[in-house]
């Protein structure tokens, strides 16, 4: 029987749109330590293959297991998509079985039922997202009745990341999409940002969106979704240390990183800077040991 030691709940993401998610997390759930790791030095990953991605969140989930997490959340849209799966169907199984990795975009498919009256919903994301289809899969698990119209807004994240997200050369970009959505589908009746990063344009999306259209962020339904799932999981909540503290991991430069992730949180961090590169598998995992 093995005894196993707290640790701080990871939350992955290519770069900085995953901060959205931390904040909604943290808000809803504040009493738990956090450990944000960002790939910024490699992303985007929106564009990049199946394989590539999977492999780049394969190495930051084994860096963070190797620095205390026993849960982690892939806040990130693409990652989810395109790496999530084979992670909890190859790697935790040979790694640690007892070890979570969750995503973020089962939690918008849970309860999109309840938003759609129409039952026609855009979803507004990467190329890498869209053509994953994993938002058509999800939904179509849980709400097969439910038309998905997926649109790919490759412009949207470097609105955010430049600081151009409130400029007036955004606007043309925001209506450029969401023109494009509505053309494919006017029935359309409720739109996921399947990005995030896309909570920054929300200003421009709410003013470009038609009216019937509800306009939906994901980080108030990941955080109630993992908040659930922890309460379903005592065994892994009790795994997660609670002195409410954050710590960042990037893989650029520290100081850039502080810099952009002011802009998501609207305080100042430090970070720390980490080579995911030089991660070697199988991971060395604490936290747990044998008496």
């Amino acid at each position: 029987m093995s005894i196993e030691s707290s640790g701080p709940i990871g939350i992955f993401d290519s770069g900085y749109g995953g901060l959205t998610i931390l904040d909604a997390i943290r808000r809803e759930l504040p009493q738990y330590d956090y450990l944000y790791l960002g790939d910024n030095a490699r992303a985007p990953y929106g564009p990049r293959s199946f394989s590539v991605v999977y492999e780049f969140t394969r190495q930051a989930v084994a860096q963070l297991f190797q620095m205390g997490c026993r849960l982690v959340v892939l806040a990130c849209n693409t990652a989810s998509a395109k790496a999530l799966r084979t992670i909890q169907q190859q790697d935790l199984p040979r790694w640690d079985a007892r070890r979570r990795v969750l995503g973020i975009i089962r939690p918008t498919a849970e309860v999109i039922g309840s938003l759609t009256k129409s039952r026609h919903i855009g979803v507004m994301a990467t190329e890498g997202t869209v053509k994953s289809q994993s938002y058509e899969m999800e939904i179509g698990k849980l709400h097969p009745d439910i038309r998905v119209t997926g649109v790919p807004c490759p412009f949207w994240v470097p609105l955010v990341e430049y600081d151009e997200a409130q400029s007036p050369g955004a606007d043309y970009f925001v209506k450029k999409y969401i023109d494009a959505m509505m053309a494919a589908d006017p029935l359309i009746d409720a739109a996921i940002l399947g990005c995030t990063h896309y909570p920054l344009l929300l200003p421009k999306i709410l003013r470009y969106m038609p009216p019937q259209v509800q306009v939906i962020a994901q980080g108030g339904y990941v955080a109630q979704s993992l908040a659930d799932y922890l309460l379903r999981h005592p065994e892994m909540e009790q795994q997660c240390s609670r002195d409410g503290q954050t710590q960042y991991l990037t893989s650029e430069n520290p100081e850039r990183f502080a810099d952009q992730a002011q802009r998501f949180l609207n305080v100042a961090v430090s970070a720390t800077h980490i080579d995911l590169a030089t991660i070697t598998f199988p991971p060395q995992l604490p936290n747990s040991t044998t008496p």
